[in-house]
């Protein structure tokens, strides 16, 4: 995922810098609204924009008011030392998706900005595997043409294991992917909802197997 990211302020953005990278995104940061706003006219500059409003040159308001002019749908999530609700108001309507006021926790900015990416996603209407199918916007699940009673974390555990069949998957990387930035799970709470899975999926040809040291991957059973 190509992260960028809009502070004038060098320590805070090499800190966000470090952080998104950590967790394997590429990042590339400016210092100034007039070189974000030049970079972010180029189709796929970013993925997810992260924004101060306090910038040198056009502000962070002028960015996205351009950015959502063009038509763009990029997330963007602003950043603000300003913490008057008239600020948050005024960014919102100019077309951010989100905001942090400053200071924040640097957990709470890389999962706010996981979530972004997620949200503009494109997601398959259905998704199948063996005799399992899940009707993504209906959210059903099926072994055969019997429906399989999920709770909303083991639909979210089993629809990013079916996106990800055949590949090993972590438990943090479930962790990351399942659940908004507010939530929280362990991932012994993850063991729980595969087993849960393994139970209610059992004649569906298909199998969660354990990759021990790694994580799981869905397969079809052989």
């Amino acid at each position: 995922m190509h992260v960028l990211v809009v502070e004038d302020d060098a320590v805070l953005a090499d800190g966000l810098s470090r952080a998104l990278g950590g967790h394997g995104m590429a990042v590339e940061v400016v210092g100034n609204g007039t070189q974000a706003d030049q970079l972010l006219q180029r189709d796929g500059a970013a993925e997810v924009v992260v924004l101060d409003i306090g910038l040198p040159g056009l502000d962070g308001f002028e960015v996205v008011r351009r950015l959502r002019a063009r038509g763009s749908t990029v997330p963007v999530l602003l950043l603000t030392a300003r913490d008057a609700v008239e600020d948050r108001v005024r960014g919102l309507e100019q077309g951010a998706d989100d905001y942090l006021v400053k200071p924040f926790a640097t957990a709470e900015l890389v999962a706010r900005v996981k979530a972004l990416a997620r949200r503009n996603t494109p997601r398959p209407a259905a998704l199948s595997l063996g005799q399992l199918s899940l009707d993504v916007d209906a959210k059903r699940a099926r072994v055969g043409d019997k429906l399989v009673e999920l709770s909303v974390r083991e639909w979210a555990v089993l629809e990013y294991l079916l996106q990800h069949a055949a590949r090993v998957v972590s438990k943090q990387q479930i962790i990351d992917a399942i659940l908004p930035w507010g939530d929280d799970i362990t991932p012994n709470a993850v063991e729980v909802y595969i087993s849960r899975l393994r139970l209610k999926i059992a004649d569906a040809g298909v199998s969660i197997r354990t990759i021990r040291g790694f994580g799981y991957v869905l397969e079809a059973a052989s």
